[in-house]
């Protein structure tokens, strides 16, 4: 298991309480009305987007899906302006207009949430072909949960990217459920990441998905493997969401009992106290880091809500290329 610095510890744990704050209180906005639309939380699944981010630069490319907020928030996303995107204000990162399944940062690589499911493999993919060509170095992470798996897109894009040996990771969050299907009745294998066999190409898994070391120490073969030119590689992570698929779901395709043996699992005490044994971290230095996301939360949801509405205009901008 990776030894790191106090400064490396420091980033992972941060990013991991930004994730489930941001979502915590989204969560309070989406009742009170702040928040439109559909949305999905991360809660829950914070080491698998912090520990897959962390070998990757902002010139490497992300693509994420319709419950992206911890992607978005692991890659550097701009909290003020993630916070007034979900508010459909126009200071948001897509001005407005996308909302929780639309969030993008091209400065930092990230491509964009998506709410189609399956429907960031096949943009993954051109993505990768255009690195490749263009030979810049960089690798593409398309992620996606476990029933995403099951689109043709999925098949289609891993088996273009084995044939042309293009540097992307197709990272499977696998959190059991999609919507409410479970997935061993969708699914008649046990572990997703054994399909990359079928396309000659390796498959990585990380049973515990809520070490967000395990997941930092298996990123890091993953990354090498694609960044090295050898071509594509899957990776499937098991974690669990707390709440149900969107905020449009109380969950009760699943019994409390199960809900609550995943919150004892929680991916943020786990690591913290993974560091109060195995860091120079102490507790006072942790209660700061917490202390300081909810200021920076306090601080999105101020902004958010004193930016301005969009014009009805910017509906007519953006949409066609010069």
């Amino acid at each position: 298991m990776a030894q790191l610095s106090k400064d490396q510890y420091l980033e992972l744990y941060l990013k991991m309480e930004r994730i489930r704050e941001f979502d915590m209180r989204i969560n309070k906005l989406v009742r009170r009305g702040f928040v439109q639309g559909m949305t999905h939380f991360s809660v829950g699944e914070e080491a698998a987007s912090v520990g897959a981010m962390a070998h990757l630069t902002y010139d490497d490319i992300i693509f994420s899906n319709h419950r992206g907020h911890g992607q978005s928030i692991a890659k550097d996303m701009d909290l003020n302006r993630m916070m007034a995107e979900l508010a459909g204000k126009v200071t948001g990162v897509s001005k407005g207009r996308g909302g929780s399944m639309h969030l993008a940062d091209f400065e930092k690589g990230n491509y964009g949430t998506n709410g189609i499911v399956g429907g960031g493999y096949a943009l993954a993919t051109g993505a990768a072909l255009t690195q490749q060509y263009n030979e810049t170095g960089n690798i593409v992470v398309a992620f996606s949960g476990d029933g995403a798996t099951n689109e043709g897109s999925f098949h289609e894009s891993v088996n273009l990217a084995a044939t042309w040996k293009l540097p992307i990771i197709f990272f499977i969050i696998n959190n059991r459920y999609g919507i409410s299907m479970d997935i061993t009745k969708a699914t008649n294998t046990p572990h997703l990441y054994t399909r990359a066999e079928a396309y000659g190409i390796p498959g990585y898994y990380v049973e515990d998905g809520n070490d967000v070391i395990a997941v930092y120490d298996k990123m890091a073969k993953v990354v090498e493997h694609v960044r090295s030119g050898e071509g594509p590689a899957i990776i499937e992570v098991e974690s669990y969401r707390w709440f149900g698929h969107s905020t449009a779901d109380a969950g009760k395709y699943r019994s409390k009992e199960e809900v609550d043996s995943w919150k004892k699992k929680d991916p943020l005490l786990n690591f913290r106290n993974y560091l109060a044994e195995n860091s120079d971290l102490t507790t006072e230095e942790l209660d700061v880091i917490h202390d300081q996301v909810v200021q920076e939360i306090d601080a999105a949801y101020e902004f958010a809500q004193n930016s301005p509405d969009p014009e009805l205009s910017v509906a007519f901008e953006d949409v066609w290329a010069d």
